[in-house]
């Protein structure tokens, strides 16, 4: 159905991005030794990150109302699925994750930096970033959390219950086969939501502790590089 591929369309480019804005300077970093980065370039990665890790959080929602839509409700599914909701969704999802984004690096700036200047991590992320300021980071803090809440965890409840509908919906169906595609046509999709949320929910809303700086990392690089290269395999290959 070409509701499902638009925004499996939206979900490549913000891969493709994620790996752009992410990939080059690790590895400028490990052939050069060279791992210095400037300030401005800096604050632009952060942004971009978010940005689109926001944007990703909130496209997987829209595609498990896609699947709910096309298994619940099939003989209404291109009425309620239309051009213009498709269109919609995807909006609000760029947007929300731009002005998300743009909150924390305001909050950001705001900050004195006068400790280390090296950052404890693969790229400009926002947590190690604000392990630098010798500010109050409590508003920081606070909106990160609330953040996480909105768009990892509020997010993460409408894909169990889209799919806790879908699965009655299976149960439901009376052919072996029909069962079979219906979880095949879903299965996917739940891959790619259990990894990336899994991961951003333990880097982002566990309390912080010295002994998980090492994990983070494995993490993050887990859901800034990894992730996007298995999404194309997940969704061809299932």
């Amino acid at each position: 159905p070409t509701p499902m591929y638009f925004l499996l369309s939206h979900l490549a480019i913000i891969d493709i991005s994620y790996a752009s804005n992410n990939v080059p300077q690790m590895l400028a970093n490990l052939v050069t030794q060279k791992r210095a980065i400037s300030f401005v370039p800096c604050i632009m990665q952060t942004f971009l990150y978010l940005n689109l890790a926001s944007t990703e959080c909130l496209i997987l929602v829209a595609m498990s109302y896609d699947r709910y839509v096309a298994i619940c409700h099939p003989l209404h599914y291109t009425v309620i699925m239309s051009w213009t909701v498709c269109t919609v969704l995807a909006t609000m999802c760029w947007s929300c994750g731009f002005f998300q984004a743009l909150i924390h690096v305001l909050l950001l700036l705001r900050l004195p930096f006068c400790r280390s200047r090296e950052v404890n991590q693969l790229f400009c992320e926002l947590l190690s970033i604000l392990k630098l300021a010798c500010g109050d980071t409590w508003l920081n803090k606070v909106v990160i959390f609330a953040t996480s809440v909105l768009v990892l965890v509020g997010p993460l409840c409408l894909v169990v219950v889209s799919y806790t509908h879908i699965l009655w919906a299976i149960l439901k169906i009376q052919s072996g086969e029909g069962r079979r595609k219906a979880f095949s046509t879903c299965s996917s999709h739940l891959c790619v939501v259990g990894l990336f949320f899994g991961c951003a929910m333990v880097v982002y809303m566990l309390p912080d502790s010295s002994q998980r700086g090492e994990k983070n990392k494995i993490l993050s690089l887990f859901y800034s590089l990894f992730n996007p290269m298995l999404n194309p395999l997940i969704y061809t290959l299932r």
